[in-house]
């Protein structure tokens, strides 16, 4: 397949994916603790790309491990937690929609940290999804005001998320998804185990709810993290960090049809906030 369709593939693949994940936290926050939830996604995860790539850990050269363990924190354990305890306030839906503020994240850290270069047309973008997002929230904040703050724990997980992929861009492009995967979470596995041990988890085990609840996270882990790095990893290589970002755009529209399934309604305010966003998200991610 030529490098420009598999891309796709691999961004609709992913949107499928991402944008199931939001309803399998909420389910998986049922009967987990957010703490709970998160370090069991980041276990599952770990134990289920160990076990497939465990032989690639070789191939990642010494000076690289320490840009590894960075992409773990930012790519997945920082955020694995914040979108659990977010969740616990806002709908899975708004939560998919402020994370679409990631490929203008990416942008922005692009130009601060990395030297890119910006065009009029993405600067505009980057302010109009400051616009989207300031509506969202305040929004929440009015009807619900404690849920401010956690909509705010979404961007900063989007802005952990944007941090990752220039990093996986510049330091380990030369790298196979499966082996910068497996280095993430072999390096993250001992801390969500310290985490989970503390968490009460083991005294709440045995519950029904409990084990029922771990079946989401299960899937979490296994397909909504560990086979979605290795995928997404590889989107990176191929393409460029904003455009593998860009699966954001379309995570909302998956996200929505489940919060649909399960009864999530979006006010008009808040139709047109994400609206505002999707659109700013788009011209900040144009070539």
């Amino acid at each position: 397949m030529e490098t420009n369709n598999k891309k796709w593939l691999f961004l609709l693949v992913l949107a499928l994916i991402w944008g199931s994940s939001f309803i399998l936290i909420k389910r998986g926050l049922v009967g987990l603790t957010p703490i709970q939830l998160g370090s069991l996604r980041i276990i599952f995860s770990a134990i289920f790309l160990l076990v497939i790539g465990f032989k690639t850990l070789p191939q990642i050269p010494q000076n690289k491990w320490k840009y590894i363990a960075l992409t773990g924190l930012f790519g997945t354990f920082i955020p694995a937690f914040l979108f659990a305890i977010a969740q616990t306030q806002i709908d899975s839906s708004i939560s998919s929609i402020l994370n679409s503020l990631t490929p203008m994240n990416t942008l922005l850290i692009g130009i601060l940290a990395f030297g890119l270069t910006p065009k009029r047309s993405q600067i505009i973008g980057v302010i109009i999804g400051l616009v989207g997002s300031a509506i969202l929230i305040l929004n929440g904040a009015a009807t619900h005001p404690e849920q401010n703050y956690y909509a705010i724990l979404v961007i900063i997980a989007s802005i952990c998320y944007a941090t990752n992929v220039n990093l996986l861009k510049k330091y380990l492009s030369d790298l196979s998804p499966l082996s910068i995967s497996t280095g993430n979470f072999s390096v993250m596995l001992l801390p969500a185990l310290l985490i989970l041990s503390f968490s009460d988890f083991f005294q709440v085990f045995q519950l029904p709810q409990t084990q029922h609840s771990m079946l989401f996270v299960l899937i979490l882990g296994v397909v909504g993290t560990g086979i979605a790095n290795i995928i997404f990893f590889k989107l990176i290589q191929i393409s460029s960090p904003v455009f593998a970002t860009s699966v954001t755009y379309l995570i909302p529209v998956v996200a929505f049809f489940w919060g649909l399934v399960d009864s999530e309604v979006l006010s008009a305010i808040q139709l047109v906030g994400a609206l505002i966003i999707l659109f700013g998200v788009y011209l900040s991610s144009k070539k």
